[in-house]
C-alpha cells in the first residue's frame, strides 16, 4: 500500500539511530521542503481514482502502528502541502511535534519515535493523470463488422452482486462491451466503469488486446443502479 508504518525507537524520544543505512540521523529535523515529489503511475489515472486511492490509505493507516492523532495531523498537513499552503502544513507538522529527517512527508517520527510514511500519491498527482470524461459526452466508437473476430463469452462481476456471461466478439471494444452489457442489462454504458487485474480499462481498447483467459473475470463497477422496469398495466378487476 506504499509503506504506512511504524518501527519504535526507545521511548525517551531519541532519533538517534539512522533511519534507512543513508547516515541520516533520525534526530536531525528539517523544515519542510517545497518540492513536490515528482511519480509516475502504473497506469494512466484520473482524478477520481486518484482520490479512491487516497481514500482507502487514509481509512487503513490508522488502523497500523502509530497514534491516531499523528494521522490525522499528517493527513492535514499533506493536503495543505499539495495545495501549495507551505507555512499551514509546517505549522501542522511542528504543533504535533512531528519530525522530519528528511525535510519530505514521506518519512516521518512522532515524539515517542513512532515512524510514519506517507506514499508519494497522497502528496502529489502523478505526471501521467488523464481528464475524465463526462458522461455526458459519449464516446464515439464505430461498430465493428459483424464478420470480423470470433464470437465468445465473457465473464463478468457486477458491483451489484450479479455474476453473468456476455456474448462478445475478439474485435469489440471496450465501448461495445458496454453496450452490448447494456442491452443485456439495462445498465447504462456511461454508468459503467471495468477492471481486469486491477487494472482500468479504457473504452478505445479492443478484446483482443487484454489478453483475458476463459477462466478470469472482469470486474464491473456500477457507478448508478440500472433504471427499475416500468410496471406492467394491471389487469382489469371484473365488476
Amino acid at each position: 500500500m506504499g509503506g504506512c508504518v511504524g518501527s519504535h525507537h526507545d521511548s525517551s524520544g531519541s532519533l538517534n539511530e539512522n533511519s534507512d543505512g543513508t547516515g541520516v540521523a533520525l534526530g536531525r529535523n528539517q523544515a519542510l521542503k517545497r518540492e513536490k515529489p515528482k511519480w509516475k503511475s502504473d497506469y494512466p489515472m484520473t482524478d477520481g481514482q486518484l482520490r479512491s486511492k487516497r481514500d482507502e490509505f487514509w481509512d487503513t493507516a490508522p488502523a497500523f502502528e502509530g497514534r491516531k492523532e499523528i494521522w490525522d495531523a499528517l493527513k492535514a498537513a499533506a493536503q495543505a502541502f499539495e495545495s501549495n499552503d507551505h507555512e499551514l502544513a509546517q505549522a501542522i507538522i511542528d504543533g504535533a511535534s512531528i519530525t522530519l529527517p528528511h525535510g519530505a512527508l514521506t518519512e516521518c517520527y512522532d515524539e515517542l519515535g513512532n515512524r510514519y510514511q506517507l506514499p508519494v500519491y497522497c502528496l502529489s498527482p502523478p505526471v501521467n493523470m488523464i481528464e475524465e470524461k463526462s458522461e455526458l459526452e459519449p464516446l464515439e466508437v464505430p461498430d465493428p463488422p459483424l464478420s470480423e473476430g470470433q464470437e465468445c463469452q465473457l465473464r463478468l462481476r457486477l458491483s451489484t452482486g450479479h455474476d453473468l456471461r456476455l456474448a462478445v466478439r475478439t474485435t469489440d471494444t471496450v465501448q461495445h462491451m458496454k453496450r452490448r452489457l447494456q442491452a443485456q442489462e439495462g445498465v447504462a454504458a456511461s454508468a459503467q466503469r471495468w477492471f481486469f487485474s486491477g487494472r482500468p480499462l479504457t473504452d478505445k481498447m479492443k478484446l483482443e488486446e487484454l489478453k483475458i483467459s476463459r477462466d478470469y473475470v472482469v470486474q464491473v463497477i456500477v457507478t448508478q443502479p440500472p433504471a427499475p422496469a416500468l410496471p406492467q398495466n394491471p389487469t382489469p378487476v371484473e365488476n
